[in-house]
């Protein structure tokens, strides 16, 4: 396999850092006068970039972005997930703008009809009886968490080691040197030891998993039925059956958190793998761009949070948000799901992410390269390793901070935009091949450079 010259790779980047900064002065003197924010930026994680700066918004449509100095990009990273359905698309527009000029109210404390279609929606695709909204999917993990302890009397959650459950608590855990928990490095200001609230196996790892679920404490399993925010690890063949049976055998329910996975078809890894969870957890694709997130319950438990006359609901027991469920987010979804994010849509947008893997495939092969890609739905992520890793810890030992800001430097200076997390490439409805070539064909350039070939 092709080794690469770190030496040569440190002469390249420091060229396209060049290049950025001369190319982007009104990025980097909007930066330099942001005196006022956290880190320069409205939130911490922008500073997650290959650049010396972050990129400035000027506007956004479909999978193109444009920046304050007027360069076009590609848009692969889609806002993490969160723009899936496309920047601005117009039926969301529609929505947003009849809500605003025609109706008013983005704020009430008041349902509006819309909810019960959103509601009914998200049943026929996940399959889930009832369905309740929060404004990001990491409030909707945090709420069922709660109802899932009230409920079972137990008080751990399991999760997957580098597991994505936005910034929950109980799931910055990942597996130790020694096979047990321990806090997920970098954690930040955690309330008590993780240990403490949690418990945490490898993904397809069952003999790790029933041994965790053999403690008797677990209230449920909260997973992402494939990894993706480590790359994308997929799933063995027969494991969630047997995540399934696990957790029945054990008194525990599962919770399956579809936010990045929702990528694999209109009702996620849920329908496409015809799983069976109790509860499903879902965000920022299914508003369109506008902030949301739901969680969907089976009947069965739904009937046995509500039967609990000692919890409180309705006011002050954990389980709301005055914003939750407001008219303008519930429209949104509404037009996300019915006009924008619909069957056909998927097919096409999962058709290009197939495209897009292949010829990354033909690439890595080409060049000799130890490199892998997996592809989920209409999205697809490479990492530096071959085979594909298989579970969290051996996707986290893949990663290669400097190889990654190169390439993601080298792409963002000839108009291509990757998810600045990771090397995801996520299509939406009007991403076309041609996008995807044109993508390959400066990856390509990166490699000849990098190689020296």
């Amino acid at each position: 396999m092709t080794a690469i010259d770190r030496g040569r790779l440190a002469e390249l980047t420091a060229r396209e850092q060049e290049i950025f900064i001369a190319t982007h002065p009104k990025s980097q003197e909007a930066f330099e006068r942001a005196d006022h924010l956290f880190g320069r930026v409205p939130m911490t994680w922008m500073n997650k970039k290959a650049g010396a700066f972050p990129l400035y918004l000027e506007s956004a449509r479909g999978n193109r972005i444009r920046d304050i100095d007027g360069h076009e990009y590609i848009d692969f990273a889609l806002g993490d997930t969160g723009a899936m359905a496309g920047h601005s698309a117009p039926a969301v527009v529609a929505a947003i703008k009849y809500r605003v000029d025609h109706i008013g109210g983005l704020t009430t404390m008041l349902p509006t009809e819309d909810a019960e279609w959103v509601g009914a929606e998200l049943s026929r695709r996940f399959g889930m009886e009832r369905w309740s909204f929060s404004l990001t999917a990491t409030d909707a993990n945090r709420w069922v968490i709660r109802l899932v302890r009230a409920v079972t009397g137990r008080s751990k959650v399991l999760f997957h080691s580098y597991c994505y459950h936005g910034s929950v608590d109980e799931s910055l855990i990942v597996v130790g040197p020694d096979g047990e928990g321990m806090s997920r490095p970098g954690n930040v200001g955690s309330p008590v030891d993780v240990t403490e609230t949690s418990r945490v196996a490898e993904f397809n790892d069952l003999e790790g998993l029933e041994r965790q679920l053999a403690h008797g404490d677990v209230a449920a399993v909260l997973i992402e039925p494939a990894l993706t925010n480590i790359g994308i690890v997929l799933p063995d063949e027969g494991y969630h059956e047997g995540v399934r049976a696990l957790t029945r055998k054990y008194g525990a329910l599962l919770i399956i958190d579809e936010t990045h996975t929702f990528s694999a078809g209109p009702g996620g890894m849920t329908r496409t793998h015809n799983l069976e969870p109790d509860i499903v957890v879902i965000g920022k694709a299914i508003g369109g761009g506008v902030p949301t997130g739901a969680y969907g319950l089976s009947a069965e438990f739904a009937e046995k949070v509500l039967a609990r006359t000692d919890l409180d609901l309705v006011d002050m027991g954990g389980v709301g948000g005055t914003l939750a469920g407001n008219p303008l987010s519930v429209a949104a979804m509404r037009a996300t799901l019915g006009e924008v994010l619909t069957e056909a849509a998927f097919e096409t947008m999962i058709e290009t992410a197939t495209v897009f893997t292949d010829g990354m495939n033909q690439l890595f092969a080409h060049y000799n390269l130890p490199w892998s890609i997996n592809q989920l739905g209409a999205r697809a992520e490479y990492r530096f390793a071959t085979p594909y890793p298989k579970n969290g810890t051996e996707a986290h030992a893949a990663a290669d901070a400097e190889l990654e800001d190169f390439l993601h430097l080298y792409l963002a200076n000839r108009g291509i935009m990757l998810t600045p997390f990771h090397n995801m490439a996520l299509m939406c409805p009007t991403t076309t091949v041609e996008d995807v070539m044109q993508h390959h064909a400066i990856f390509e350039q990166a490699i000849v450079e990098l190689l020296g070939e």
